[in-house]
């Protein structure tokens, strides 16, 4: 099995054996909506709700080893545990919890990568709205695949009604002036 879907399959099991709710984001999501890329690490949103990220951070440090010393901490402030899965690829769980990030999680669905590798991964519309949020170069390539790959098939409405509800926290950005454009070049 490719290293990273073998990562992937590791903490989606882990989780699921704890009833935990969360979706594969990043590049193993763009694979699924957009234009295949290579991409180094697995990208996971887990929702914990505000207070209770020890109950997840400690057992997940029990499991994985942490990439930087104080990962425990960096956590709690930042709500992204930095992990290794045990074939050394690197993990990347963000702490979700806001009901927007809960709303993605309760949209993911599962996805058969090759046999034996079926992961739940973000809807295309939130994928989109997590590359614009992010607003990267790469990011922004990845977005404009998931429009051409997804074409018609996405629900603006909610892409719009997304960025929308997280206009705060793009401050200063253009993020959806480019979601607009994007949204107009990929249906020509």
């Amino acid at each position: 099995m490719n290293p990273l879907y073998a990562a992937a399959v590791e903490i989606q099991a882990f989780f699921e054996s704890r009833g935990w709710r969360f979706c594969i984001i990043g590049g193993l999501a763009v694979v699924r909506w957009g234009e295949p890329r290579a991409t180094r690490d697995v990208d996971v949103s887990l929702f914990a709700e505000l207070g209770s990220e020890e109950q997840y951070i400690d057992p997940l440090l029990q499991q994985f080893a942490a990439r930087i010393p104080d990962a425990r901490d960096f956590a709690l402030q930042h709500r992204v545990l930095l992990l290794r899965a045990s074939n050394g690829i690197e993990i990347d769980v963000t702490l979700a919890a806001f009901p927007v990030e809960e709303a993605m999680v309760d949209r993911a669905t599962p996805f058969k990568y090759e046999e034996g590798v079926e992961l739940l991964t973000v809807s295309a519309e939130d994928l989109f709205v997590l590359k614009a949020i992010a607003g990267r170069d790469q990011d922004w390539l990845d977005a404009e695949s998931i429009a051409v790959r997804q074409s018609e098939a996405l629900d603006w409405t909610l892409i719009d009604q997304q960025l929308a509800d997280l206009a705060g926290l793009l401050n200063g950005s253009d993020a959806v002036e480019r979601a607009a454009a994007i949204r107009r070049r990929a249906k020509t």
